[in-house]
């Protein structure tokens, strides 16, 4: 078994996920991303001329028997997981006073059953690694706005890192959060509009979930709050 680090990300095909597997490529690590557009994932792929090193998994986050098989898929093909990013998500940018409740149900078990499922799919291999569990929550996670349902699953998500943190430290386990604020990213493409003022870039959000993971053995980064200069909530 190779000992290059290897790492599995929901929801990578673009956005925070794509450009987490882009840095971790660079620096020679291999990579496994999930998403459920096989088109996307090829472009993906494709784009940064299919190294060996990266693997490309067609599934849903949010199902738990796709989510195994992509664990299972990682380990076969690299034979070691070190990391895993709970990053695929998604907002209807509505309200729950105003909102179409049709789409709620899926954003629910996309943004908060989908990490727990990965979580648990993963743990057995990540206690041999001593690996880290990064979930990708957001400023909405910490900060009430009116009627932002979206922002009451990342509420979910800030919960579920500290619960998860608070079981498998004990096997050597890490968890960190990784809460951006305004991102420019697809996660817009719902809204019609990018949001005012500065955003962040996906390749600053990556500096932080890199940066996470670079932690010496035996540190334990829990939970990074990164906003752009400007966003006052």
């Amino acid at each position: 078994m190779s000992d290059t680090a290897v790492t599995l990300i929901t929801g990578g095909g673009s956005g925070i996920g794509a450009a987490v597997a882009r840095r971790l490529l660079e620096s020679g690590q291999r990579v496994a991303v999930t998403g459920r557009g096989q088109e996307r994932l090829r472009a993906f792929g494709a784009e940064l001329g299919d190294p060996e090193g990266l693997l490309t998994i067609r599934g849903n986050a949010a199902d738990h028997g796709d989510v195994a098989a992509a664990v299972e898929a990682t380990l076969k093909r690299f034979g070691r997981l070190d990391t895993v990013v709970a990053n695929a998500g998604f907002a209807t940018h509505d309200s729950v006073a105003e909102g179409d409740p049709a789409g709620w149900t899926e954003m629910v078990l996309t943004n908060v059953l989908g990490p727990a499922l990965l979580s648990r799919a993963s743990i057995d291999a990540l206690r041999e690694s001593r690996g880290r569990i990064v979930l990708v929550g957001s400023v909405a996670g910490f900060v009430n706005t009116p009627g932002n349902i979206y922002g009451a699953t990342k509420w979910a998500v800030t919960g579920l890192a500290e619960n998860t943190r608070r079981e498998v430290t004990q096997w050597g386990v890490g968890v960190t959060l990784i809460a951006p604020g305004r991102v420019e990213t697809p996660f817009w493409d719902g809204n019609g509009a990018l949001p005012p003022g500065d955003l962040l870039t996906a390749d600053q959000i990556a500096d932080s979930v890199v940066w996470a993971m670079g932690q010496p053995a035996g540190v334990d980064v829990n939970t990074v709050v990164v906003r752009p200069l400007g966003q006052p909530n």
